[in-house]
């Protein structure tokens, strides 16, 4: 086969970038038989040093006026002349294409007279919570308008988790047949580390000492991740005994996300709660750090009022890190028996949960031993495998 790809996400460096870049390096690995011909916008060619080397991956370098993933922003849109000059440079091509696939909606673009169109929805948080997600209707409105032209387009439709195959079935009313899911996972970098020197030397840049205990979040700063529960359950926790020396530390980008953002309002949060001594938001951290925020963690907490899969939960999982996460969208099918559990809207159930685990080390350690187990059944190698079976399907179709 020859398969188009739309690589135009992979800057990005929240999920739909983080699998697209390991979904693609997966697939190049794995794949020795296909050719795949990857598009990307000119300023995300200039900027993805890191797109893997291969005799059978093409790169086409489309000259558009942005990044895509720039203008595909939760507060922006791309003009109609880059999504024009996309479409065209893939009909250009078409003749010698079996298939598209786009790893994410997100920088989807309209296609004429192909054959074969594969497209990945992560969820469907911004139909559920769009008040959460945009800044102005009207950047909502194009949102519906793009997935729903993407879902028209589609012959198959890949998601990460069961419990976001029901919701995109549920939206669209679509047939169950069209929709595939296939798992996302954690990258091999996330794992148990023994290096105590070098996660000292990493937290350290952060301003956390070596010895200190804190919950941990990673994630983005986005309104629909609940962060505002997370710092109330965490002002409360600090009442109780034993667990006053304990940081909250939220790893997120709040300087350049393109995603809508609620960073200031959680900043006043925390100052308003007497708070700022104790939680540290660090900004963008690299993968290469990310492993020791996770493996020095005590637990790492999701609160978010929805999810198509909860990447960051696979990630601690693989590192031994316990996991505390919010009853909603896909996390319990993800987490399994590997994690506690709350309402979403529950403060103070929230608080219960924190105080449990970081009371109980008998508890952390069975947690550690089940997510560590539980992690095991995601590696991007059989999501490899299952978007190529996907794409097998269609073809011989």
């Amino acid at each position: 086969m020859k398969i188009g790809v739309d690589a135009s996400c992979w800057v990005n460096k929240r999920g739909p970038g983080r699998y697209t870049r390991e979904l693609l390096r997966a697939l190049l690995t794995l794949d020795q038989q296909n050719d795949y011909w990857l598009f990307l916008d000119a300023e995300t060619a200039r900027q993805c040093e890191d797109l893997p080397e291969s005799e059978r991956a093409l790169r086409i370098v489309v000259q558009t006026s942005q990044a895509a993933a720039h203008g595909a922003s939760a507060s922006g849109h791309r003009s109609l002349r880059d999504v024009r000059t996309m479409g065209r440079a893939v009909r250009q091509f078409r003749h010698g294409l079996d298939l598209f696939y786009f790893p994410s909606v997100y920088t989807f673009f309209p296609l004429r007279r192909l054959p074969k169109v594969v497209v990945t929805i992560h969820d469907m948080i911004p139909k559920h919570y769009p008040d959460l997600m945009f800044p102005h209707w009207r950047n909502e409105l194009l949102w519906r308008l793009k997935v729903r032209w993407a879902v028209w387009q589609a012959n198959l439709i890949v998601t990460g988790s069961e419990t976001a195959k029901r919701d995109i079935i549920s939206a669209f009313r679509i047939a169950e047949e069209v929709v595939k899911v296939v798992p996302n996972a954690a990258s091999t970098v996330f794992r148990p580390l023994r290096d105590r020197s070098q996660t000292c030397q990493v937290l350290a840049k952060y301003g956390i000492e070596s010895a200190e205990r804190f919950i941990l979040y990673v994630g983005g700063l986005s309104p629909h991740k609940n962060l505002t529960t997370v710092i109330d359950a965490y002002a409360s926790l600090l009442h109780r005994k034993n667990v006053q020396d304990v940081r909250l530390v939220l790893v997120g980008d709040f300087a350049k996300d393109v995603f809508y953002s609620n960073y200031s309002a959680l900043r006043e949060r925390v100052e308003k709660l007497g708070l700022s001594g104790k939680t540290i938001f660090t900004g963008f951290t690299s993968d290469s750090e990310l492993p020791y925020f996770y493996n020095a963690a005590q637990l790492l907490v999701l609160g978010s009022f929805d999810e198509g899969f909860g990447l960051p939960a696979v990630e601690a999982m693989a590192c031994g890190t316990p996991v505390v996460a919010s009853r909603a969208g896909a996390l319990p099918e993800v987490l399994g028996d590997a994690g506690q559990f709350f309402h979403p809207s529950a403060a103070e159930e929230l608080t219960e949960r924190f105080h449990e685990l970081l009371e109980d080390m008998p508890l952390r350690l069975e947690m550690r031993r089940r997510g560590l187990r539980r992690a095991q059944d995601f590696s991007w190698e059989r999501s490899a495998q299952a978007t190529l079976a996907v794409f097998e399907q269609l073809v011989t179709n």
